[in-house]
């Protein structure tokens, strides 16, 4: 103690004074958030209410949840407005039962939204502004849950979705994912292929947000050329600072500036820094490179909440926003562009993708289906061929004897029709 003694009337009002600094500053935080509250791109807790109740959500309070990154409390405490929830299923169901998982991660959204007060169920920009609770806006995370299909597209429209990402860690028939361990499988089409570019044609038309996140490079790239809309990586970092393939190299960022989209940042560490542990300083250098290279406005938050495992340190789960924040803040971040970070960049993307909505409402729904070559798998009919050759395009999923009962009905269909 003696050595500091001469030090105290020194030591002591500097640190009066750096406890007085943070003190504003985190009074700053707060009073930033609370005029811009929090839109954030991606959380899984509607996988976690999969994984651990089966979708049940009489056997969960998810004001006090606490086996996942996300409550309701937590949410509160983090000042989010408006949370993206993904209907997130496995690449596994693809080609299988993927467009039913989906539908049923879609209802539990929806069910999860009306059963607690403190949510909204929006689909609109307006919806996010106008509503003083946490609007819950609904994403799927996958091609692969539309089965190759324009239709079940514009049905996951009509049941609230107002995002989807082109896929998952496998690729779509029609488009390419980033994942490496899928890129050794050879992709039979073009990183977006005819009907792929029909789909981003059709999000357009509908008023979805397009998700770049989990394509690849090539994918990306093709999309942001042809679609007349904003589009979003929900929930990506930067590729400069964390070489892996989820992250958007410098090329992307200069297109999504062009096209007037965002990237909204990931916080998971395998992201971040590449490693298993990290921290909010080098979740922050994320945010300062986008800046730097595609400005401001193309920056945006996707914690990717519950949908991995291992985050930094001081940002563990959603009550934990604010710390980025007065991070930023120290790094001299202007209040005009938090905010824009915070919510306004998201608002004016989703806006811009309503209004080219309202450019193309006279332009009727694109009836284009994809080859059947390039879906053709046991679980799929094919039932393009017209009668009365429809039975040569079921013959060959039929056993033989059910071929022979097939062929006669159609045989005696076919003689009471033209009358002989």
């Amino acid at each position: 103690m003696g050595f500091w003694a001469p030090f105290y009337p020194v030591l002591f009002p500097l640190l009066l004074l750096s406890t007085r600094l943070v003190a504003q500053r985190s009074k700053k935080v707060i009073e930033i958030m609370e005029s811009a509250r929090l839109i954030d791109g991606h959380n899984d807790l509607a996988l976690q209410l999969r994984r651990y109740f089966n979708n049940n959500l009489t056997a969960v309070d998810l004001k006090t949840l606490n086996k996942t990154n996300t409550n309701i409390n937590k949410l509160k405490e983090g000042n989010v407005g408006a949370q993206m929830w993904s209907s997130f299923v496995l690449c596994s169901a693809q080609h299988k039962d993927a467009v039913r998982l989906t539908l049923e991660q879609i209802d539990v959204i929806k069910r999860m939204c009306t059963k607690y007060p403190d949510f909204e169920l929006v689909t609109t920009s307006e919806g996010i502004n106008k509503t003083k609770k946490i609007a819950c806006l609904i994403s799927i995370e996958g091609g692969h849950s539309i089965d190759s299909s324009l239709a079940a597209l514009r049905m996951f429209y009509e049941l609230g979705v107002r995002s989807m990402s082109l896929t998952h860690d496998c690729h779509t028939p029609w488009a390419e994912s980033a994942a490496e361990k899928h890129n050794r499988q050879s992709h039979r089409n073009a990183s977006l292929s005819k009907f792929g570019q029909e789909v981003v044609k059709e999000m357009n038309r509908l008023g979805m947000i397009i998700d770049l996140s989990h394509t690849s490079s090539n994918t990306a790239k093709m999309v942001l050329n042809i679609s007349r809309a904003p589009a979003i990586f929900s929930h990506s970092s930067a590729y400069a600072i964390c070489q892996h393939h989820r992250n958007v190299p410098d090329e992307l960022l200069k297109m999504i500036k062009k096209n007037n989209g965002l990237v909204m940042v990931n916080f998971y560490s395998g992201f971040v820094s590449c490693q298993k542990l990290s921290n909010i300083s080098r979740v922050a250098d994320h945010f300062d490179h986008i800046k730097k290279i595609a400005g401001y406005e193309s920056v945006g938050i996707g914690g990717d909440y519950d949908g991995a495992t291992g985050f930094p340190q001081g940002l563990e789960d959603v009550s934990k926003y604010p710390a980025l924040i007065e991070e930023l803040l120290r790094r001299k971040w202007p209040e005009k562009e938090l905010k824009a970070v915070l919510r306004y960049n998201f608002l004016r993307v989703f806006r811009s993708v309503e209004k080219v909505k309202e450019q193309l409402k006279d332009i009727s729904s694109s009836e284009m289906e994809i080859p059947f070559e390039d879906v053709n798998n046991p679980c799929r009919l094919n039932l393009k061929k017209p009668f009365p050759n429809l039975g040569l395009s079921l013959s060959k999923t039929m056993p033989p004897a059910l071929n022979i009962i097939h062929t006669v009905i159609l045989y005696i269909v076919s003689i009471i029709l033209i009358g002989y």
